[in-house]
């Protein structure tokens, strides 16, 4: 009888609503559900910190989804107040706005907010064109992500895998050093005005990360001295005034000396004038070297320069 029913077992007919399931609920138990939504249901990620730019690559994508549509889905997720928010997929949606879409194909997943992050940010992150600030606001995005999930952070020097520290964590997935993680998260610390310069150039990375740990309202006071010089920090001088700020010794008038600090003085070279001799060869006999070329027009400018004293002095006896 026990066997009887283990055979029976066996043999056992799926449900009706197993045999009558949709596609799409296949889809969605699977997390790979595919389907057509309307652009006005998608919504940017909350945070998200990677900028969409108007630039010739976006044109470029807008006349490849004119022509071909959109070749691959967007990522998305249902948020609880209606619509999707997009997970990745940011400049696909904008060309497709641009290119006057009304509807696109998604794949839905069902993630939850750090799961969500994880996501974003690795599917961007490697892309072509990223400031310095849109790296560092994703890596400490990922970070916080990661931590709140329960990676290992005690760990100073890890050896395997399944114990990599946060940091480390999110370069290995980045393929960049764990020092170059943490030097970027740092940059999350300077007021919004620094950050700023460090993604138009005007205040190099590594002084940046160095700044990054003086406080709030010392780089205020450091933001107002270089605006008002039109000047930007050399990496020394950026270490000593995070030297003197962790000392308690960064007032005003310690970031002046520091910052008056001159480097040594050069002896200035003569101005050069250079001429192609192609220009002039064809005042000269064929063969003529250079040296012959600099000798006569040497000789022609003293005979001038003779004829002009000459001028003069004969106007003042007039």
């Amino acid at each position: 009888m026990a066997a009887k029913n283990k055979f029976l077992n066996a043999m056992k007919m799926p449900s009706i609503d197993d045999m009558f399931s949709s596609e799409a609920d296949r889809q969605r138990e699977s997390g790979d559900l595919v389907t057509e939504v309307p652009l006005s249901e998608l919504h940017p990620f909350v945070g998200h910190p990677f900028e969409v730019r108007d630039d010739e690559d976006m044109q470029k994508l807008v006349d490849s989804i004119r022509e071909n549509g959109v070749l691959t889905n967007l990522t998305v997720r249902r948020r609880a107040e209606g619509g999707y928010e997009i997970i990745s997929g940011h400049r696909r949606f904008h060309a497709a706005q641009r290119a006057g879409l009304e509807s696109v194909k998604v794949q839905v997943r069902e993630i939850d907010d750090d799961q969500a992050i994880i996501s974003m940010v690795d599917s961007n992150i490697q892309r072509e064109h990223i400031s310095p600030m849109e790296k560092a606001r994703a890596y400490r995005m990922k970070y916080d992500a990661l931590k709140r999930q329960g990676c290992r952070t005690d760990l100073t020097s890890p050896q395997v895998a399944a114990k990599l520290r946060t940091d480390d964590r999110v370069a290995a997935d980045a393929g960049v050093s764990g020092d170059t993680v943490r030097r970027f998260i740092r940059l999350n610390s300077l007021v919004p005005d620094l950050q700023k310069k460090v993604d138009d150039g005007s205040l190099k990375f590594n002084p940046a990360v160095e700044l990054s740990y003086l406080s709030p309202t010392e780089q205020n006071d450091f933001l107002d001295y270089i605006e008002s010089q039109s000047c930007s920090p050399s990496l020394s001088q950026a270490q000593k005034l995070k030297a003197a700020s962790k000392d308690g010794a960064l007032d005003h008038g310690k970031l002046l000396e520091i910052m008056d600090t001159k480097k040594p003085s050069v002896p200035s070279r003569d101005p050069t004038l250079t001429i192609s001799v192609s220009k002039i060869a064809r005042y000269f006999p064929a063969g003529y070297t250079q040296e012959q070329m600099v000798g006569i027009i040497m000789q022609l400018l003293e005979r001038n320069s003779r004829h002009l004293m000459q001028e003069k002095q004969t106007s003042l006896e007039r």
